[in-house]
C-alpha cells in the first residue's frame, strides 16, 4: 500500500481560492469593459440601441466567466489563464 498523499495546509487552500477569484474577477470585469465598449463604437454609427451594446458587453463577460472556470481544471489552479505557467 503507497503512502498517503499529504494535503496542503487550509491557509495555502485558502490564499489559492482568492488569487484565482480575483484573477477571474479581473479578467471578466476587463472583458465587459472592452465588449461594451466595442459594441458602443459600433452601434453608434449604425443607430442602435445602447442596451445592444450592453448585451454585448454581458455575452463577451459570460464567456470570459466560463473560460476561466474551464482553465480551472487545468494544471494551475490559482489562475484563469489557459496559458501554462501562468
Amino acid at each position: 500500500m503507497s503512502a498517503p498523499t499529504p494535503l496542503p495546509d487550509v491557509q495555502t487552500v485558502v490564499k489559492t481560492a482568492r488569487v484565482y477569484a480575483r484573477d477571474l474577477t479581473e479578467r471578466v470585469l476587463a472583458t465587459f469593459l472592452q465588449g461594451f465598449i466595442g459594441g458602443v463604437v459600433v452601434t453608434t454609427p449604425l443607430d442602435l440601441p445602447m442596451w445592444q451594446a450592453a448585451a454585448t458587453g454581458g455575452v463577451a463577460a459570460v464567456l470570459s466567466l466560463g473560460k476561466g472556470l474551464f482553465a480551472r481544471l487545468g494544471e494551475t489552479k490559482n489562475s484563469a489563464s489557459l496559458a501554462k505557467g501562468v
